[in-house]
């Protein structure tokens, strides 16, 4: 029996030069399916994936946003927590720019540029996820 080869993305060289343990679970992907296709595809809840925004506050400084994959971003909530006066999303061309992948399959791990990551706190309380 042989094992099914996948391509090795920037996310999969940064986890294993990191050690991390991961397990690859790919799916066909759709174009503008989010979250909800992902989910349907690997036969979970839509809760468990974790989708990856790029946004970037007004002096266009980027980061990244980790949260629940049915769940929607507030701009307003975040620039008062990260304590910044706006925050919006990028463009794809400009998420591209900062983190060297398209947007529908932006991973936190391995970006092009250093950038500041937040999350759900609540995320880090799941015993296992799915980055979408």
């Amino acid at each position: 029996m042989t094992k099914e080869k996948f391509p090795v993305t920037t996310t999969v060289r940064f986890l294993r030069e990191n050690r991390v343990e991961f397990v690859e679970r790919p799916y066909q992907y759709e174009e503008g399916g989010g979250t909800r296709i992902s989910a349907q595809a690997l036969g979970v809840n839509e809760h468990l994936v974790i989708k990856t925004l790029v946004m970037e506050d007004e002096q266009k400084r980027p980061l990244i946003i980790l949260m629940h994959g049915d769940r929607e971003a507030s701009t307003k909530s975040l620039a008062r927590i990260i304590e910044v006066k706006s925050v919006t999303p990028c463009s794809p061309q400009i998420a591209l720019k900062h983190t060297g992948y398209v947007v529908g399959g932006i991973s936190p791990f391995g970006t092009k540029k250093r950038l500041s990551v937040y999350v759900e706190e609540i995320i880090l309380n799941l015993p296992k996820i799915l980055t979408y």
